[in-house]
């Protein structure tokens, strides 16, 4: 089903009744940040060409995303394999739709330079180790999600967009939804052209080795992220009050399928079908996932949302390599776009439009 720019991909009539409710509607952007040492493997991400530049990606991305082109970042944005963050994509709306923006820090190595909440959690360790945490850490994270969740979402007529950055993040999803006993194997996405899939499943077979724990905050303590409970504990609160749409993919749908089993474990009220997950075309359409039969192996099926943005006819080489296969989401790049277009009926012109500006604020040249 399809309404403008925005494609329902599942639960269609749950869909429908989504996107009817929050059209016209003004949302709060949120971003939870968090580091897991597995982004510093070797090819693992490439979100960051090397490992070095990748313990600064989230940082980075932050300060964009916070001050825009023009500011003289602490951290400049790291240099990708081919492309351009996808943090672009969220600023441009962000600013020329005059958005609130809230920041979160679940757990990374230093604070990022800007103005943000820290809900006092840690990075992670690697996925491999499975002892990516510590129970008391994931607890208290959750529970901080819980109580912002909630605080974000007093206003009934508001929904929340709810994005992330967590290089290395893919993985730990997959290592989550496997724990959860869901198969993703070969389904999940990443941001190399073609997904990394054995290296990505050899990881989460260490990581699960010695797991047997029926308790889902424990999993996420032997092989999650700090993102994950945050975000978790934000949208069981947060679909009590109103909306949610959670910004990303890959790393989205395995929240969600932690949204179900911790409300069932601890016993908590949620609504499934305020919660709807927003992300591009780049990954429900990626050949080399399968972002939809994913989702549809989740309970309740939840309702996927893509944006039809395309950068085929972009002057930036740098967003046309996004066609290829390169990054494609990220930092609620298209939680954001979707936004867009339901809140003041933007298309593929006015998207791209804002995308490019931010482009040559930057400096950079298109390119024919």
């Amino acid at each position: 089903m399809e309404y403008g720019l925005i494609k329902c991909y599942t639960n269609y009539e749950n869909g429908d009744r989504w996107l009817r409710k929050y059209t016209g509607i003004r949302p709060l952007i949120t971003c939870v940040l968090g580091f897991t040492a597995t982004g510093l493997i070797p090819h693992i991400s490439a979100a960051g060409a090397t490992s070095s530049d990748r313990q600064y990606t989230a940082l980075a991305d932050a300060e964009f995303l916070w001050h825009g082109a023009e500011h003289i970042c602490s951290y400049p944005l790291p240099p990708l394999t081919a492309g351009v963050s996808p943090v672009v994509i969220g600023r441009a709306i962000i600013e020329n739709l005059n958005l609130p923006l809230q920041i979160f820090n679940a757990g990374l190595n230093q604070p990022p330079n800007v103005p943000c909440i820290d809900l006092g959690g840690t990075s992670a360790n690697s996925v491999e180790t499975g002892k990516a945490m510590s129970i008391e850490v994931v607890r208290h994270l959750f529970q901080q999600g819980l109580i912002w969740g909630k605080k974000l979402s007093q206003d009934a007529n508001n929904y929340i967009v709810i994005g992330e950055c967590v290089v290395g993040g893919t993985t730990t999803a997959l290592a989550v939804l496997t724990g959860l006993g869901i198969d993703a194997t070969g389904k999940i996405n990443s941001s190399h052209v073609q997904c990394n899939h054995a290296q990505k499943a050899e990881l989460v077979k260490l990581g699960l080795k010695n797991f047997q724990s029926p308790n889902p905050l424990d999993l996420i303590a032997a092989i999650g992220d700090p993102m994950q409970p945050v975000v978790a504990g934000m949208a069981i609160a947060a679909s009590q009050n109103g909306g949610v749409l959670l910004a990303g993919g890959t790393q989205m749908l395995a929240v969600y399928a932690l949204i179900r089993a911790i409300a069932e474990f601890e016993y908590l009220d949620w609504q499934p079908n305020n919660i709807a997950i927003g992300t591009t075309r780049w990954v429900t359409e990626d050949p080399t996932g399968d972002t939809i039969g994913l989702a549809q192996a989740i309970t309740p099926e939840p309702i996927l949302l893509g944006t039809k943005l395309s950068f085929t006819k972009s002057k930036y080489a740098q967003l046309r390599i996004y066609e290829q296969g390169f990054v494609k989401e990220g930092v609620a790049a298209g939680g954001c776009a979707i936004a867009a277009s339901l809140y003041q009926n933007w298309g593929q012109n006015q998207i791209l439009t804002a995308i490019e500006q931010v482009l040559h604020k930057m400096g950079m040249q298109p390119t024919p």
